[in-house]
């Protein structure tokens, strides 16, 4: 069990977890050893579905205006590429901290 709270914790540390990622994160380690972390893991994996991104939807953003107005052109750009080297390399997903912090969560909880 160790193993998976300090993955999560890593998960909702990391700079790039959405508030709502963060939140199901932070809500399942409160309730870890209560008779609410059945429901908590629920909704907490329900939240990693929703919120990994996919490397082709990162690619679009990082490509787009929305991406530039983010990332800032040159922020953008070098996303962009790397988004392009990661799925050239066959990533299915977002590499950043909280992707891969989560899709190691999925598994541990599965």
């Amino acid at each position: 069990m160790s193993e998976i709270k300090d993955k999560v914790q890593e998960m909702i540390s990391a700079p790039s977890c959405c508030a709502e990622l963060k939140a199901a994160g932070q809500a399942w380690l409160d309730a870890v050893g209560t008779d609410k972390e059945a429901s908590a893991t629920t909704t907490l994996l329900a939240e990693i579905e929703e919120d990994v991104g996919t490397i082709d939807g990162l690619i679009a953003f990082a490509g787009s205006e929305m991406g530039a107005k983010v990332f800032g052109a040159e922020g953008a750009a070098n996303m962009l590429a790397h988004a392009k080297e990661v799925k050239a390399n066959g990533g299915l997903y977002c590499d950043c901290a909280a992707c891969t912090a989560a899709l190691e969560v999925k598994e541990l909880l599965k």
